[in-house]
């Protein structure tokens, strides 16, 4: 990964958080780590657990920044989630998948969130 996606995901993460906190939720957890992988975001929202991908684009080249967000994301990001409820004693805690896609393009940053983008899929 170059140094300037990196960056360009790291900024698309504190913009996510700083927006998701302004919409009412409460961060947890940033780039929580685990067997399965990372997630960007844990975060309340009212008695619901979110777990959030936060995906970036400085341009349109490869496309909306949310249809990053494919089968193979959702079920790796279903397996990290089941990994965080399973450590931390929740599984019986109503939870959603949310994503944040953050666009800096053409000028200032324009967030886009996208509540409930899709179910739990089982391994």
């Amino acid at each position: 990964m170059t140094k300037d996606r990196i960056r360009t995901g790291k900024e698309g993460e504190e913009i996510a958080a700083r927006y998701l906190e302004k919409e009412g939720y409460r961060i947890i957890e940033r780039n929580y780590r685990c067997v399965f992988g990372e997630m960007d975001i844990i975060a309340r929202d009212g008695g619901a657990y979110v777990f959030v991908e936060v995906k970036s684009r400085r341009s349109e080249r490869f496309g909306d920044p949310k249809l990053a967000v494919d089968y193979r994301k959702q079920r790796k990001m279903s397996m990290v989630a089941m990994c965080y409820l399973k450590e931390k004693r929740l599984l019986e805690s109503p939870s959603r998948f949310d994503v944040v896609a953050v666009r800096f393009f053409p000028e200032e940053p324009r967030v886009e969130l996208i509540r409930n983008a899709f179910n739990l899929i089982s391994p």
